[in-house]
């Protein structure tokens, strides 16, 4: 699944390719990508209307529209979005497309062949109601400006081992399997480790860790990995994969330590990768 660092940089795309046009028409495929309403309310909700600006909320794309409105993206696990000109082969599985204003005339295309991911227009007014699950996130590490003081009272006020902790989309909002094994790494913290056990030096470690992992992707671009579908909005994948130090790399020798091989164990119900001689 796309995680904070991915979603980031298409946010940006949209914010350089789409704010400012006016969708003039819209074309909603699979019903499922748009279940928390419909086809026709996406419909109706988008034509006509101009994309103001391009947000994140954690793994959560947010584009206010200059009807009070707001379109909500989630990628999920292999959602795409892809600005193409207009005439140019759609994909398989592209489920929405929403016609820009301006020249040349170009499509925006959502892409998505296992169909987790959705699109919806809401009210941003009744956000509660309207997207619970939205408005229940927690601190976004680089939206919010995550600070050592927030982190240390996320730690120390829960009993959890730090992998589910990070993970939690209530209490840390974008962090993923990736960017979570790869700060734990950096920060020299065992995922497995209860939370309320770090000291005040090593809560340092994990906050810097956390904050300079998720900044590094995102100027790589996001990682695109073998197994996933994430592109930017050009359809270009991001490079961050090759700086990985742990993810995916059980049984290969430690890049930081160059003594002990990482080890891959099952962690907040995910495969977890770590090196036992760095990692404490």
């Amino acid at each position: 699944m796309p995680e904070l660092p991915e979603v980031e940089t298409v946010r940006r795309g949209l914010e350089v390719q789409v704010v400012g046009r006016r969708i003039e028409r819209v074309e909603v495929g699979r019903e499922r990508t748009v279940r928390r309403t419909s086809r026709q309310a996406l419909v109706d909700g988008l034509t006509g209307a101009t994309i103001t600006a391009a947000n994140r909320r954690g793994k959560y794309l947010l584009c206010p529209l200059d009807t009070g409105d707001e379109l909500m993206v989630h990628l999920r696990m292999s959602g795409r979005l892809l600005v193409a000109d207009a005439g140019t082969a759609r994909p398989p599985h592209t489920h929405v497309v929403m016609h820009l204003s301006g020249a040349p005339a170009q499509e925006l295309w959502f892409i998505d062949p296992r169909t987790f991911g959705e699109m919806v227009v809401f009210d941003p007014a009744n956000l509660a109601v309207e997207m619970p699950d939205l408005a229940r996130l927690g601190v976004d590490p680089i939206t919010d400006g995550l600070t050592k003081a927030q982190l240390g009272n996320i730690l120390r006020g829960r009993r959890r081992q730090l992998k589910a902790l990070l993970m939690d989309q209530h209490v840390v909002a974008g962090v993923g399997n990736i960017y979570c094994d790869e700060s734990l790494h950096l920060a020299k913290l065992r995922p497995d480790r209860i939370s309320d056990t770090l000291t005040t030096r090593e809560i340092g470690r994990l906050h810097d860790a956390v904050l300079s992992v998720l900044s590094l992707a995102i100027e790589a671009g996001g990682s695109t990995l073998a197994d996933t579908q994430y592109v930017d909005l050009e359809g270009q994948g991001g490079w961050f994969q090759v700086h990985h130090r742990v993810y995916d790399r059980a049984g290969q020798r430690c890049l930081t330590c160059g003594k002990a091989d990482i080890v891959r164990i099952m962690s907040a119900g995910r495969s977890t990768c770590f090196c036992p001689r760095c990692q404490r």
